[in-house]
């Protein structure tokens, strides 16, 4: 029997892949890699690394689908998987700038240029300079990707409670840092080259 793929859930799809379903997995990469691409965007903040991050996810979530638990939310795996790419792909960088020049950065690289658009990016840009990695990375994965805690709490191996403080904290910091009338913000616009899907909540 022909299993009709797009109506299956990513749990669903996931165990397929399990069992050997490579066009299920094709699947799992066409509802995630936008997402993933832009959380990967948002750490990095570089185009090509974040393209290549998000394909380095997707081969190690692959390798890695026999270490799933169907049973469990599919998403805060996967994410787990991009952050520690990110993780990785920084420690890789500081090594490499601890025996080379550091380059100047274009400040008219033109996905710079796409990312500060307007209002709602100003205050994603506040977040990203103001907060350390993994509050703002809370704060996206808790907005953007519409995580609850528990989920968000996976995806970064934190406690849920961490995840509440965290978000508590995150929240009072950019209230006092951007004043009143920046209080409920909406997500910012994803630069491209693909522009992520997930919708976005409210600070």
């Amino acid at each position: 029997m022909t299993v009709n793929l797009p109506s299956l859930s990513d749990e669903e799809l996931a165990r397929e892949s399990q069992g050997g379903s490579l066009t299920a997995f094709e699947e799992l990469v066409r509802r995630f890699e936008n997402r993933v691409h832009a959380f990967l965007l948002q750490c990095c903040r570089n185009s090509t690394d974040a393209r290549e991050l998000t394909q380095e996810t997707f081969v190690r979530a692959f390798q890695a689908l026999n270490q799933f638990d169907a049973r469990q939310s599919f998403a805060p795996w996967l994410f787990t998987i991009a952050r520690r790419k990110s993780i990785d792909h920084f420690r890789a960088r500081r090594r490499f700038s601890e025996q080379s020049p550091i380059e100047e950065t274009d400040s008219n690289d033109p996905a710079a240029l796409l990312e500060q658009q307007d209002e709602a990016q100003h205050v994603w840009d506040t977040a990203r300079s103001t907060l350390p990695p993994v509050q703002y990375q809370a704060l996206w994965l808790y907005y953007v990707e519409e995580m609850n805690v528990a989920q968000v709490a996976t995806a970064l191996g934190k406690t849920q409670t961490h995840i509440k403080v965290m978000l508590l904290r995150a929240r009072h910091v950019l209230s006092k840092k951007l004043g009143p009338e920046h209080r409920r913000p909406s997500p910012p616009p994803i630069a491209a080259p693909q522009t992520a899907t997930a919708k976005g909540g409210y600070l």
